[in-house]
């Protein structure tokens, strides 16, 4: 099962990069942060998501989608933001 996550969120950055590159966007350094800061707190949610469950600690993995989850989703909004707020101005 791991193997597929991985397969899918390497597939997800290297569709990234090529959306990046043909239209030649540009991030400043903070959007990257923040976005590469939101996903790892993202995966480390879903990992610990599902390993909670499989060891059969439902409580504990609905906390932890909670307390970890929304703050990755939030980083990752905020970048999307930042960057797309930018690129309206220019």
């Amino acid at each position: 099962m791991w193997f597929i996550f991985g397969l899918v969120l390497g597939l997800v950055v290297l569709g990234f990069v090529w959306l990046v590159v043909a239209k030649k966007l540009t991030f400043t350094w903070y959007e990257w942060l923040i976005g590469i800061v939101g996903l790892a707190l993202l995966t480390f949610t879903l990992q610990n998501f599902f390993g909670s469950f499989s060891e059969m600690e439902p409580q504990a993995a609905w906390m932890f989608l909670l307390i970890t989850g929304l703050p990755s989703l939030v980083l990752l909004a905020v970048a999307w933001q930042l960057s797309a707020r930018r690129m309206k101005k220019a």
